[in-house]
């Protein structure tokens, strides 16, 4: 009688040992894929907030030079050459605004990514050399404005 007390106990505590093996797993699994979808989430944002204000930076330069050629001479080749790079200079950036969106669940990151984006775009409708170096100046504070709102969801 004692022998089979002893199987009993013996088979119950494998048992016990076994479930309880499989939940703690679970869990580890649970967690370790949690941790690399976070993971990848942060390095995709990582790549396309950097990508933004890199996009953004040369479209406002881009405006810039398509500015300084249209008071050169607005009929001249290197305004329309100025003139078509600054579009697709929009439509890189445009692009990666997109890309922000669809990762971003901060309307604060959105619309300072969207503040940055409008800056840059309005650098070339300057009246003047004073306006233009204030929208110049607005487009690279929005741009910084939006680095440092994104920076957090980075870390």
């Amino acid at each position: 009688m004692v022998a089979l007390w002893t199987s009993v106990v013996a088979v119950g505590g494998t048992l016990l040992g076994a479930v309880l093996t499989h939940l703690f797993q679970r869990l580890t699994a649970a967690r370790t894929e949690r941790f690399s979808r976070s993971e990848a989430l942060r390095q995709e944002r990582t790549a396309t907030y950097s990508s933004f204000a890199a996009t953004a930076e040369e479209y406002r330069h881009g405006q810039a030079g398509r500015w300084y050629r249209m008071r050169q001479s607005p009929d001249s080749e290197p305004f329309v050459e100025a003139r078509d790079e600054a579009h697709r200079l929009r439509t890189a950036t445009r692009q990666v605004l997109y890309r922000v969106k669809l990762l971003t669940d901060d309307p604060e990151v959105v619309a300072a990514a969207e503040e940055a984006y409008r800056c840059a775009r309005d650098v070339s409708t300057a009246q003047d050399q004073d306006e233009h170096e204030t929208l110049d100046a607005a487009a690279r504070e929005a741009i910084e404005a939006f680095v440092l709102r994104a920076a957090p969801l980075t870390r």
